[in-house]
């Protein structure tokens, strides 16, 4: 059942659709690693860790609302559920227990990378097909950049 139409051709938004899937899955997963090791985060530089770790958690959830969002408006119902996530998210399992602080830097430097990897290759399967969707993809990966940028930082 399809209740919102869209003005994109059938195709185009089957592709726009699945880019915009794997990057609702991605940023939740994202979201939900970072907490993980904000919680469990242990050692010298734990204060500045735990900190930036919510500001990665925050800017995940807030991309996930605008990427899901927009597959609403396309006519694409957005999955967020844990089952799919947990079935086609592209960041590593984190490990239950304490986390040392500079294996919490490698983990979370790790998931942003495989993130961007993949939403590179989301924004230039939008570009043709819609570039409304593209700009929100460059905008969030732009973000995690920085993040990703600021955790390799941290483990100078």
């Amino acid at each position: 059942m399809t209740v919102v139409k869209s003005s994109l051709p059938e195709s185009d938004r089957k592709t726009v659709g699945d880019a915009l899937q794997g990057a609702l899955v991605d940023l939740v997963d994202l979201s939900l690693v970072a907490k993980q090791v904000h919680w469990n985060v242990v050692g010298p530089r734990f204060r500045s860790i735990h900190l930036q770790l919510d500001d990665v958690v925050e800017s995940a959830r807030t991309h996930t609302d605008t990427v899901a969002e927009r597959a609403s408006a396309i006519g694409v119902s957005p999955d967020g559920r844990a089952e799919t996530v947990a079935k086609t998210s592209g960041i590593e399992t984190v490990k239950d227990g304490w986390i040392k602080d500079t294996e919490a830097v490698q983990i979370l430097v790790g998931a942003l990378n495989a993130v961007i990897g993949r939403m590179r290759e989301r924004i230039e399967a939008t570009d043709k097909p819609d570039p409304v969707s593209q700009d929100i993809l460059i905008g969030l990966t732009a973000d995690l950049e920085k993040h990703a940028w600021m955790f390799q930082a941290e483990a100078g």
